[in-house]
């Protein structure tokens, strides 16, 4: 497994990440027992950096990895850095009503957190997305706060435009930047991007295959379960999705004729980007790890990558990449 660090101040970590959501919530149910082999497998393959949510099923994905960790060898376990991210407010019924980063529910949110996790500290520490009622320096000023009393190693961002990048990195050190990055998902390239790599901000990109959109596993006539949240994301509906599938129809003819999966293109072109860039994999089983993991075998040379940009042009994604209501709460959309 190759390593790399995330940015100049953060830790050593994995090639690739495994984005752990979708054990837990949003994309239909999940087997359990699956989704502890599939960590297990993970770290057996040199995946150190684990990605969650407080909010993920409301503690279940924390209390999953806790026991994902407890029952993995003790080398692995050793390994493994937790990525957490916190400030999601939810009902009982599973809905979002806001964020909240004032510096007193920042540190309530990681003494819960550590409880689940089972752990004396969490390696890198993020709000999911900025409260646009707590300046971001009073947010990260907390988040400062736990680093100094030994509770979180590193700070991280999630899904921030570049000025609050700037302002947030003014208070303390940034590791990484969490956001969304793909061949359809393109729109940091613009500011955000070179802003990071100025203050020395490492990626880490989600949603590196769209939610399984450019999987080249995703069919025109799939059902969504009425609990998979794709079933409300615009890139997925109608014609939307129609035109999105033309792209990974397009996609596949490379990826043929290099002789591999259109996942692992995709996942290839996002780490291509860049060394400073660690695309998480959401993975729910070992057979969908296992071929994500062979996007590390894969060398895209100057023509490969001219090849899939005509295929996939940036900005050619029909659709937003969140419902409406989600993208206002987008500090890098602004």
């Amino acid at each position: 497994m190759r390593t790399t660090t995330l940015g100049t101040t953060g830790p050593r970590t994995s090639a690739l990440g495994l984005g752990c959501m979708g054990m837990s919530a949003l994309y239909g149910d999940a087997d359990r027992a699956e989704s502890l082999a599939t960590i297990h497998a993970a770290l057996e393959a040199g995946i150190t950096l684990l990605d969650t949510g407080d909010f993920y099923g409301m503690g279940h994905n924390e209390l999953l990895i806790n026991e994902a960790l407890r029952t993995a060898p003790a080398a692995r376990r050793e390994q493994a850095l937790t990525s957490v991210k916190f400030g999601a407010l939810r009902t009982v019924e599973g809905g979002f009503t806001g964020y909240d980063g004032r510096p007193d529910a920042v540190k309530n949110f990681a003494a819960y957190s550590l409880q689940r996790l089972g752990t004396d500290h969490i390696d890198i520490y993020r709000i999911a997305r900025v409260d646009p009622d707590v300046p971001i320096e009073e947010t990260v000023g907390a988040i400062a706060e736990l680093v100094e009393a030994g509770h979180v190693r590193h700070i991280g961002l999630s899904e921030v435009g570049a000025e609050t990048l700037r302002r947030a990195s003014a208070v303390a050190p940034i590791s990484d930047l969490q956001i969304e990055y793909s061949l359809i998902s393109r729109g940091i390239e613009a500011d955000i991007l070179p802003t990071a790599r100025e203050l020395g901000i490492g990626i880490t990109a989600y949603g590196v295959l769209s939610r399984g959109l450019i999987s080249g596993h995703f069919t025109r006539d799939r059902k969504l379960a009425a609990n998979d949240f794709r079933g409300m994301s615009p890139r997925f509906q109608g014609e939307n999705l129609d035109r999105n599938l033309d792209l990974v129809d397009a996609l596949r003819k490379i990826a043929e004729q290099k002789g591999v999966t259109v996942a692992q293109t995709a996942i290839a072109w996002v780490s291509a980007q860049g060394e400073d860039i660690v695309p998480l994999i959401g993975a729910r089983t070992r057979a969908r790890l296992q071929e994500s993991l062979g996007s590390l075998d894969i060398t895209l040379d100057a023509a490969d990558l001219a090849a899939i940009e005509q295929a996939v042009p940036a900005d050619a994604a029909a659709g937003e990449r969140y419902p409406a209501q989600q993208m206002a709460h987008l500090d890098s959309e602004r």
